[in-house]
């Protein structure tokens, strides 16, 4: 992990940890929930591990609380300023291209709004999201390759596709030119379920 990425890492840790002391459970009980192994729950604990995006995911809707609050940090009601370089960098690809966190809501009805650019011939594989997760993305630079399911688009520069996140999906920009794009990602109802009865009732 570099200088950059290691203060986000123990913030994030910081946070997982404080949401589940707060819930009364072990580590054991929220890697269950999640679905990730205690090892990997106990590497994000300490800050010693750079999680990826769908690792975030998995923890922030076990504990219910979206994933721009577990990676930003408390702001006051009301104005939310994330000035330009700033915002939280949760994935980086093989080319050069990222992903970052830039803005977002706070639960039950979370929005997400990340600035993403995509190196030539990065690619970005998702997991399936929660039930009713919607995404909508603008290609802002280049041109890029959006699969969703079964579905796949090829865009170009100011064009635009909404798909559903609860399916696999994948951006990818071409082997000979990267992309930069603006994404917003809707998932309701974070938190709207007890996690451990879900899980086990």
């Amino acid at each position: 992990m570099d200088t950059s990425t290691a203060p986000l890492a123990a913030a994030i840790g910081a946070r997982v940890r404080g949401q589940r002391q707060a819930r009364g459970w072990t580590l054991d009980q929220l890697a269950d929930v999640a679905g990730v192994s205690r090892r990997a729950l106990v590497n994000v604990e300490q800050g010693a591990a750079n999680p990826s995006v769908g690792t975030l995911l998995r923890l922030s809707d076990a504990l219910g609380i979206g994933l721009p609050a577990l990676v930003e940090p408390p702001e006051a009601v009301g104005l939310t300023v994330t000035r330009a370089g700033q915002g939280a960098t949760l994935w980086t690809g093989s080319a050069g291209g990222s992903g970052v966190l830039v803005a977002g809501t706070e639960p039950p009805d979370v929005v997400e709004l990340w600035d993403w650019t995509l190196g030539a011939g990065d690619r970005h594989a998702s997991e399936a999201h929660a039930a009713g997760t919607r995404e909508l993305l603008q290609v802002r630079d280049g041109s890029m390759t959006v699969t969703a399911g079964d579905q796949q688009v090829d865009l170009e520069a100011g064009d635009a596709v909404s798909f559903p996140g609860d399916v696999q999906h994948a951006y990818a920009a071409r082997e000979d030119s990267g992309a930069r794009f603006s994404l917003a990602v809707f998932e309701p109802g974070v938190g709207a379920l007890p996690r451990m009865e879900a899980a086990h009732g």
